[in-house]
């Protein structure tokens, strides 16, 4: 069957073209009921959005101490450290570490105040805080199962370890009284 085309002086919408664009709008409206429950359902979770960011209080920790928080399910290792711990870690030829950076690179905002993920960075493992691993070296970390040695500044010293301690974002606020992680 053929259908007549529309001359130009009959350029008026037919019942079918009505049709024809409510049945094009419907079917965009149900693509979209669909699609945006889908859309949410990839947004984080009310209580991940809850540990995005965490404030630890820290005015009560004294130089030479330590705290761990939990942040996303991580341990972080949060330290108030010495002089002598800084300029240890200060000292430290970055020649002889895998991971090369110093502990300025590591900590701008404030050199007294160590943040890092404690997890390992071999296997993900928790290292253990250590007094000295030597003679005349400044505490650190050392994880049990393989044997990775971390520094007073979070990097790796040896072990099989590939990288140092990870640091992640945070602030001081409150005159570090309060660390803001995340």
């Amino acid at each position: 069957m053929r259908y007549p085309k529309l001359s130009e002086e009959n350029k008026d919408p037919t019942r079918r073209d009505f049709l024809t664009l409510t049945a094009g709008a419907m079917g965009a409206v149900g693509v979209g009921a669909v699609a945006l429950p889908f859309i949410n359902s990839m947004n984080p979770a009310a209580d991940v959005m809850a540990l995005a960011s965490i404030d630890v209080d820290v005015k009560n920790v004294q130089p030479g101490q330590g705290i761990t928080a939990m942040w996303r399910g991580k341990p972080v290792f949060i330290r108030h450290r010495t002089e002598q711990e800084i300029k240890s870690a200060e000292a430290v030829s970055i020649k002889t570490l895998k991971d090369p950076q110093t502990d300025q690179e590591r900590f701008k905002k404030d050199p007294r105040w160590l943040v890092v993920v404690g997890v390992c960075t071999h296997l993900g493992c928790v290292p253990n805080e250590r007094k000295s691993m030597a003679a005349g070296e400044q505490g650190g970390w050392l994880c049990a199962c393989h044997g990775s040695q971390y520094d007073s500044s979070g990097r790796i010293v040896s072990g099989p370890a590939p990288k140092n301690l990870e640091i992640p974002s945070y602030q001081l606020l409150n005159n570090n009284s309060v660390i803001r992680i995340g």
